[in-house]
């Protein structure tokens, strides 16, 4: 008898635990967000490198980012220095080209989306932002701006790890 009620507080103690752990916050996968391109910089430790990144518009209705094609190696801490040069909201938002892809669909649906996401930012008209970023993963990653009608206009770029 004994036996029982201590099996039966056991199961029941298990199945509780296993109840929280799935409905607490982040149980699906969202407090600990892997990114294709790295991970957050740490802002404690040294930046390898500044890459300066200009987002405008032309005269001939493109949109682009200056440069557009940047080079790192693997390993290395980098600070993106974002300056908006355009006369419209741009945003800068590094992963591979199918996540950006799956992000633009999100967008096309909500352009006012805010974001908080450590791989980018949305800039106005002659703002700026840093971010620190370290590339853990070799590979050919994107930057891109997702505002609707943007990317189709030129505005994205590549980040080749090696």
């Amino acid at each position: 008898m004994v036996r029982m009620s201590t099996l039966a507080g056991v199961i029941g103690a298990l199945a509780l635990s296993t109840t929280m752990a799935l409905a607490a916050p982040g149980a699906q996968g969202h407090s600990h967000k892997s990114f294709a391109a790295g991970e957050p910089g740490d802002q404690s430790k040294p930046v390898v490198r500044t890459v300066e990144v200009s987002m405008k518009e032309t005269d001939d209705a493109k949109m682009l980012f200056e440069p557009n094609r940047v080079e790192i190696k693997r390993g290395e801490q980098v600070k993106f220095v974002l300056k908006n040069a355009g006369k419209v909201d741009h945003e800068f938002m590094l992963d591979s080209v199918a996540n950006n892809a799956k992000h633009k669909i999100q967008m096309e649906k909500n352009p006012d989306m805010e974001h908080d996401d450590p791989n980018g930012a949305r800039l106005a008209p002659n703002g700026s932002n840093e971010i620190i970023w370290r590339f853990t993963k070799a590979g050919t990653f994107e930057f891109a701006c997702l505002i609707p009608g943007h990317y189709e206009s030129g505005m994205h770029g590549t980040v080749v790890v090696k």
